[in-house]
């Protein structure tokens, strides 16, 4: 008999759910549960095997999560939803573990964790601790610009990207992405702020930016992310107006890709007061399967490292 927890993703065949297959299937303290093609729909089978697993991962629309969630409950099996069904609900713990001190501990012994957003990773990690110290009031208006690669919208947008290939194209036009509700909540923010993403030429691989007129100095915004963020396996923050050797005078959004971590950038205009804050990650990693991951291992009290990241060849 193994001695292995037992795990099952419902909605596996999806992009995050088979991204977090990829990573979990040399998990050496894992063993996934896989359910019979012909019976995955199926309420009643899948409702079997999140009752034999200790831990269920739903990859899956918000509609159908909620409703995964119902048959979990009924069994009292221990959910981890990458879906955006629960990011703001009080009942459920944000898998956000780098967000504060006691993050971790209310993961570990939560039965209902939500899985962060990919934009929303970049633009709450920036925000939250700059909140917190009242370098940015809660009140400020704020925009928010992203560009991710086409993988981030799902087998929808990668099937519809691919049919019109249009290079770069400005979505979430309308002011309700769906993100925006949980980049509000977690980063402490009392005003609604603007988001508007894009999609890129590119599979995967994300930039998250966030200007600042006159509201803060950039050393200070620097400090406070760096102070804030210290001894974090999985978050680096680069140096105060720095952009990497390798791709200067760019920042390429697909530096990261395949892997968990996540790079916040502070360039500033002293004379002028004008700061720029960005955030570099895996659309597909940090903003999805590899955070899925780290909060599996927080969850079953495992070092939080483990499968993190893609194989490599």
């Amino acid at each position: 008999m193994s001695n292995k927890y037992r795990v099952f993703i419902d909605g596996q065949a999806g992009t995050t759910g088979l991204q977090i297959q990829q990573r979990l299937i040399n998990h050496p303290h894992i063993e996934l549960l896989t359910i019979d093609e012909a019976r995955r729909k199926e309420a009643q089978a899948r409702q079997e095997m999140m009752s034999a697993a200790d831990i269920t991962i739903l990859c899956l629309p918000d509609a159908a999560a909620r409703e995964a969630v119902a048959l979990a409950d009924a069994v009292g099996a221990r959910v981890l939803d990458a879906s955006s069904a629960h990011r703001t609900e009080a009942d459920w713990v944000y898998g956000m573990p780098e967000l504060g001190a006691d993050r971790r501990a209310a993961i570990r012994q939560s039965s209902h964790v939500s899985n962060p957003g990919c934009y929303a990773t970049g633009a709450i990690t920036l925000l939250a601790p700059l909140v917190q110290r009242g370098l940015i009031g809660a009140q400020t208006p704020l925009a928010i610009n992203a560009i991710s690669g086409y993988s981030g919208g799902g087998k929808a947008m990668i099937e519809r990207y691919q049919q019109t290939a249009p290079g770069y194209a400005a979505y979430g036009l309308g002011f309700d992405h769906k993100h925006l509700k949980e980049i509000q909540k977690w980063s402490g923010l009392a005003v609604r702020p603007i988001f508007q993403p894009a999609v890129g030429d590119y599979a995967q691989g994300m930039l998250v930016f966030i200007p600042l007129n006159n509201v803060l100095d950039g050393d200070s915004a620097w400090r406070a992310l760096d102070e804030f963020y210290a001894g974090e396996a999985f978050i680096r923050v680069m140096p105060l107006n720095a952009l990497p050797e390798e791709s200067a005078p760019f920042l390429l959004p697909e530096a990261l890709n395949n892997s968990n971590m996540l790079e916040l950038f502070v360039f500033s205009h002293a004379e002028h007061r004008q700061t720029l804050l960005a955030a570099r990650l895996d659309n597909l990693g940090k903003g999805a399967s590899g955070a899925a991951v780290q909060n599996l291992n927080i969850m079953l009290g495992l070092p939080e490292d483990i499968c993190v990241n893609l194989p490599t060849d």
